[in-house]
Order: C-alpha cells, then sequence, then structure tokens
C-alpha cells in the first residue's frame, strides 16, 4: 500500500463529503477509492469512516488521523517544493485571484510586465466578484477590496478606494445633481445585483453613518454594465472609484455627494503564512506591489 496516496485519497473523500465525489474529484474508480480507505483502515486497525446513503462522518481516530494526514501532506508537498528549486529560484506557477473590474484594468497589465521579467513563471488570473478561498482553491495571492476579517493570513495594503456616487453630465444637466442623499428618491437608479448588492446606500456626514434604501431603474449584474448604464445617461449610480476612473478623464462621468461619501475601503494584497515563502511569490509580490500602489493611486485621483 502506497500510504501517501492513501492518506490523500482519505483527505479527498473527507473534504468532498463521500467516497463517489472522491472518485470524481481524483478521476479514479470508485471502488479503487472505497479499496484504499478500506487498506488504510486494516493498517491501522481502526474505523476511520462512518459510511452512509448520504454522508462520511469520522469517527474520533478519523479526526485525529485526518488532521496529521494534513500536516503530513503539507510537509511532503514543502519538501518536494524545496527539492524542485522553488525556493532557490523564482520559478513555477502562481495563481492570483481580482475583483473583475480592478483585476482588468491594474492587475492583468502588472501580471504581463511581470511575466516578461520573470520567464520561468507562469500564472493564472482568476478574475471574480467573489471572496475566493485561498487554501481550499489553492491561490497563491489575492486582491482584495474592503476591511479584511481577523485570519491566519498575510496581508500588504496598497492603497484605498472610495465608493462614489456618480451619473453622466447629461443626465445631471437634465434632472438636477442631488444635494444630500435624500434627494436621490427623486432620481433613476442604477444598481448591482448579485452577490455584492446591497439593499441600500450608506452615507456618511458630520459623524453619522446612515443607509438610504434606492429604488433601481435598473438593476444589472456586473459593474461594467452599470458604469455603461450611466454613461449613456440612463441615472445615478454607485461604484469605486477606479471603476470609472477613465470615464472621469474623459468627462464622461461626473460625481455626486462626495461630502457624504463613506469612509474609504482598503485594497490589500494577502496571502497563506505557511512555511517559508516561495520565491515565485516573493518575485511578484515585490514587483507587483509598488506597480499597483501608484495605478491605485492614480485611480483614485
Amino acid at each position: 500500500m502506497d500510504r501517501l496516496d492513501a492518506m490523500a485519497v482519505l483527505l479527498a473523500a473527507v473534504d468532498t463529503g463521500s467516497l463517489s465525489a472522491a472518485s470524481r474529484q481524483l478521476g479514479t474508480p470508485l471502488a479503487t477509492v472505497s479499496r484504499k480507505v478500506s487498506e488504510l483502515e486494516q493498517h491501522l486497525n481502526a474505523q476511520l469512516l462512518i459510511r452512509s446513503n448520504r454522508q462520511l462522518t469520522l469517527t474520533d481516530a478519523g479526526r485525529s488521523y485526518v488532521a496529521s494526514c494534513r500536516r503530513i501532506l503539507d510537509e511532503v508537498r514543502e519538501a518536494e517544493r524545496a527539492a524542485t528549486g522553488e525556493y532557490s529560484q523564482p520559478r513555477g506557477d502562481l495563481v492570483i485571484t481580482a475583483p473583475i473590474v480592478f483585476g482588468r484594468l491594474h492587475v492583468l497589465p502588472v501580471v504581463t510586465a511581470f511575466l516578461g521579467a520573470f520567464p520561468e513563471i507562469n500564472i493564472r488570473l482568476v478574475l471574480a466578484d467573489r471572496v475566493v478561498h485561498l487554501l481550499d482553491d489553492h491561490v497563491d495571492l489575492a486582491l482584495r477590496v474592503g476591511q479584511l476579517q481577523d485570519s491566519s493570513l498575510i496581508a500588504t495594503r496598497i492603497g484605498m478606494t472610495r465608493r462614489v456616487i456618480c451619473a453622466s453630465p447629461g443626465y445631471f444637466a437634465q434632472h438636477g445633481k442631488p444635494g444630500t442623499p435624500d434627494d436621490l428618491a427623486d432620481h433613476r437608479c442604477i444598481t448591482v445585483d448579485g452577490l455584492m448588492a446591497q439593499r441600500g446606500w450608506s452615507f456618511e456626514h458630520g459623524g453619522l453613518e446612515r443607509t438610504l434604501a434606492v429604488r433601481s431603474r435598473l438593476v444589472v449584474n456586473t459593474s461594467e454594465a452599470v458604469v455603461d448604464a450611466a454613461i449613456a445617461g440612463l441615472g445615478v449610480t454607485r461604484v469605486l472609484c477606479y471603476q470609472i476612473a477613465d470615464a472621469r478623464r474623459s468627462n464622461l462621468l461626473e460625481l455626486a455627494l462626495e461630502a457624504y461619501e463613506p469612509q474609504p475601503h482598503p485594497i490589500s494584497l494577502i496571502y497563506a503564512a505557511q512555511g517559508q515563502l516561495p520565491l515565485k511569490l516573493r518575485a511578484f509580490l515585490d514587483f507587483a506591489t509598488p506597480r499597483l500602489k501608484a495605478r491605485n493611486s492614480q485611480a483614485a485621483d
């Protein structure tokens, strides 16, 4: 029995919730997955899993053993990475995730320049407006907008961004520019549906914060569509300032209610603090951090 392979199969079964799901994930026949788990139990002379039609449940011995398996396999991966030279020269694959608009406007150009400077490193860039779990999704580095929850992750701040109210000059010329958040009741509003949707827009003035319910004339599911609709003169919207930096420079959109903006949101690069930092990740952080800070500073003006 290949004990390390059996451990990996056991972890796949536990993480996916069933032997059949582990079989699909590993591309291994179900009978092979079941046999390897059974052989491991026979070797240990202990039951690790309680099998049922719906789910797998770890026994007390199983919980302890699975925790040890994770640690052992992590150490094996670390040893393999060291042996392949990942810690002696910047090489290998990096998986990076970022919000769609910020990633397209700022992360992708930096990645392109980085790949030109480091020919031994390959990058998979995942752009998604959702929180991608670094460990579960095998991501090396994430760019996050907003306050970070306490965790074991390491964060490097690259700047701040404001949430702003805007519309096209033509719309404001026809409907007037709101002077206070309450004036939005008389305006057409464009909002974003989906994971980041909010029931209302928050404002802050004189140290007091309030959330104002808005009635949407148009609801879309991407930030790019919100910006396009606002440029087309459909109404007032609320976005992060970097999302409309180009439109503002081209005088396609104007800001309103700047005195009522909530506190800016931090923009951070985060990564897991597990063991020695691979040179490929350190190289990208050293290369990208000052460039992303400069790009965000320009977009925030």
